[in-house]
């Protein structure tokens, strides 16, 4: 399925201390990177081979490829011919096998005993890279994705974000959803598959992170053996996102329903962005977890909503600070004006010294809670090292939250009113200007 290199070597990089013990970072000769995390009191091993592909690399006639290949892997593959083959290999010994598309991102893992290592190497290796691709099954999970499709858009609560992405970047790869449309999805074909294989999973685009009771060596020369042939290929450049849009953009879906769900927010910096850390910290003191600003003022002091709470997206080269709100139909213009002057303050006003110290402890006692786990810390270390091109420990992201100010956090705030404000509503509503006139009050 993929094309085939030389034979595979390491080429090893120091050990780097890491607050378990130590990982290292490996080049393989085809490009491939490998990142073993030894994590010796855990009883597990978490194997996730990650590729810097998804939904953003597609273009419209083809949205949905990224996210129907990784539907098509499960199906069989040259050892594990059979869906049924597949599943039982890793559920044999207790594991779990899964994957997930994003808009640049692809990554299929499997967690296993730590004794069935070679288990989980072999079947995630053989599924990804020699997947079958069986047109007949192709037929049937082009079904299974179109219902996946309608599953969502029947939840508002996950169909409102579909419509906040194309609001915020309209037109662009961005702003659709990861698993296509239905129309674009029914298109697909064998042909398509293969063609987005050949352009987007090669060895520069690839990382396999194995994290868990491992001993560093071992670990990476049994994933080498495995995936180290696999040859180069330039990584293709995505379609650079655009600038934000100069006016509100607002996407109403008007439905029926006993709950309007809403999210508003604006454009902040990628991943990539020094600033990333004060939006971080800016998203929880607006509205992350209970003791929020949004959470104690909407839900708790005035009784506006269900649900509230404040979240990021991030690419490499755009991201948005956004805010979800749940509520009464009937209050749902109050909620979402409540919301932004909770924002408005935060541009106005600085933090207080023991507020900025609470988001501080919460964040990175969110982050070192999250990465106890073998596949949370895998993919963590993971990620970073395909996306961003270095490698930024748990003391080192703790650091950066740290050296965060009041003034970081008023700065970052004041831009996300300044780039503009867009949103997306689904709820029974016939008429979005209400809506509009809130976002166009700054």
């Amino acid at each position: 399925m993929l094309r085939r290199g030389g034979a595979a070597s390491v080429d090893s990089s120091p050990i780097v201390r890491d607050a378990d013990g130590a990982y290292r970072l490996t080049t393989l000769a085809s490009g491939v990177r490998v990142i073993a995390v030894p994590m010796r009191q855990r009883a597990s091993v978490s194997v996730s081979i990650m590729v810097a592909a998804g939904s953003r690399y597609e273009d419209s006639a083809h949205a949905g490829v990224a996210h129907l290949i990784e539907h098509m892997v499960f199906k069989g593959s040259r050892r594990y011919p059979t869906a049924q083959a597949l599943s039982e290999a890793i559920e044999g010994v207790g594991g779990v096998l899964n994957a997930a598309t994003d808009k640049e991102l692809t990554s299929y893992w499997a967690k296993v005993p730590a004794a069935h290592l070679d288990t989980a190497v072999a079947v995630l290796s053989d599924m990804v890279f020699h997947a079958g691709l069986d047109a007949t099954e192709l037929d049937k999970e082009r079904q299974v994705v179109i219902e996946e499709l309608h599953m969502y858009q029947d939840s508002p609560q996950d169909h409102v974000g579909t419509l906040f992405d194309e609001a915020m970047w309209p037109g662009h790869p961005l702003g659709r959803d990861t698993a296509g449309t239905e129309e674009s999805v029914r298109a697909l074909q064998r042909t398509d598959l293969l063609r987005f294989l050949r352009q987007h999973y090669h060895g520069d685009a690839v990382l396999v992170s194995v994290a868990g009771a491992l001993d560093i060596d071992e670990a990476t020369e049994r994933v080498a053996a495995a995936v180290g042939g696999w040859g180069r290929g330039g990584r293709p450049q995505p379609l650079p996102a655009e600038p934000p849009p100069p006016q509100p953009q607002l996407r109403l879906v008007s439905r029926r329903t006993e709950q309007a769900n809403l999210i508003v927010g604006a454009r902040v910096g990628s991943y990539l962005d020094p600033d990333r850390f004060a939006v971080d910290l800016l998203t929880t003191v607006l509205g992350e977890g209970m003791s929020s600003r949004l959470f104690l003022k909407l839900r708790e002091e005035r009784a506006l909503v269900y649900d509230v709470h404040a979240f990021t997206l991030k690419v490499r080269d755009s991201g948005a600070l956004c805010i979800s709100l749940g509520c009464e139909p009937r209050r749902a213009v109050e909620a979402l004006g409540a919301a932004l002057g909770e924002l408005e303050r935060l541009a106005a006003e600085p933090v207080g010294d023991a507020e900025l110290r609470k988001a501080r402890a919460y964040a990175t006692g969110r982050l070192l809670i999250h990465l106890e786990g073998t596949s949370a810390l895998g993919g963590f270390l993971g990620q970073q090292a395909l996306l961003l091109g270095e490698i930024l420990e748990p003391e080192e992201v703790v650091a950066r939250l740290e050296a965060v100010q009041a003034a970081d956090l008023q700065r970052v705030a004041r831009q996300c009113l300044e780039a503009g404000l867009h949103g997306a509503v689904v709820g029974p509503f016939r008429d979005a200007r209400k809506f509009l006139t809130t976002l166009s009050r700054n």
